[in-house]
């Protein structure tokens, strides 16, 4: 393996550290979860990776606001909560 092609491969690695596993231990506090029994692990972690990408995907909010408050202004409110989910009211 070349310098070069090392490089790219230590790049991509972090790549998925920075853009996935440190947003989930930073905002969701993945690393500090006491869950431990049978397959509630699991779980939370595909459920914490859905949330995530599902508010990364959310395009009603033109501002650049951190993922914490995003997070935040979901729990505090229904109506955004539906939109990030896709739900529309009747």
């Amino acid at each position: 393996m070349t310098a070069e092609q090392l490089a790219v491969a230590v790049r991509g690695h972090w790549a998925v550290e920075n853009r996935l596993h440190w947003v989930l231990d930073v905002s969701f506090g993945e690393d500090a979860s006491t869950v431990r029994k049978d397959n509630a692990p699991q779980n939370l972690s595909l459920l914490k990776k859905i949330v995530l990408n599902l508010i990364r995907l959310d395009t009603s909010d033109q501002t650049k606001t951190s993922l914490r408050l995003k997070r935040k202004r979901a729990a505090w409110d229904d109506d955004v909560r539906m939109k990030i989910l896709g739900f529309t009211k009747l």
